[in-house]
């Protein structure tokens, strides 16, 4: 029986190696590739942050925000001593529970004195009327426009006289139907003295209605 050697391993010559190792064109353009790559994940990270920055800017507040009052303390919680907390009026305060409640009596108030009018003053009221002074009534002139018409009739004059007797206020109360005859009247008796009326002795203002006729046919 005859024994054989182990076969010795038999190590890759330089000319395989060779064979399956990439080539520097290769191995350049991966490089480059590789580079290519950075760039664009620097390029990338870059323009992440300048976008949270735009927002962060965004978010801010401004001075031209507007303010806002800060709200108001909350109550205390009501609660078995809540009624103890709140503020009573000064007096209030009892201590001594067995002190009874006491009756004030208050004075009625008192009514201010009136005092009394004083009683209007008397009117004084004629007792006689105003009364033509004779001699003292002109009479009046026939107007021209009426003669010529053939117009007649009466006219009832109303005369307001002062105290002097002097005619203050003189109007027609009663037309005749022509404008000419009343004016003729008014204007006349505007020219008439009165004796003036009497009032508890002493003359005084009052009024009287004079009729005046006119007649075209004497």
């Amino acid at each position: 029986m005859s024994l054989s050697a182990p076969a010795t391993p038999r190590l890759p010559s330089a000319a395989s190696l060779s064979s399956w190792l990439p080539s520097r064109r290769s191995l350049l353009w991966v490089l480059l590739a590789f580079m290519a790559g950075l760039v664009l994940f620097a390029l990338v990270l870059s323009l992440g942050r300048n976008r949270d920055a735009g927002r962060d800017v965004g978010s801010l507040p401004t001075t031209a925000s507007p303010d806002y009052a800060p709200l108001p303390a909350p109550m205390p919680a009501a609660g078995a001593d809540s009624a103890s907390r709140v503020a009573k009026p000064p007096g209030s305060d009892t201590t001594g529970g067995d002190e009874q409640p006491r009756l004030v009596e208050t004075a009625p108030p008192v009514a201010p004195p009136t005092l009394p009018h004083p009683a209007p003053a008397p009117v004084a009221v004629a007792t006689t009327r105003p009364e033509p002074l004779p001699g003292q009534t002109p009479s009046p002139r026939y107007p021209t426009q009426s003669l010529r018409r053939g117009e007649s009739g009466t006219v009832n004059v109303r005369v307001e006289i002062g105290a002097d007797g002097v005619p203050a206020q003189v109007s027609v109360e009663g037309s005749s139907g022509s404008r000419y005859l009343d004016r003729a009247a008014v204007d006349a008796v505007r020219r008439w003295r009165f004796r003036p009326a009497m009032s508890n002795g002493q003359p005084a203002s009052g009024s009287v209605i004079v009729p005046i006729r006119f007649d075209a046919q004497r």
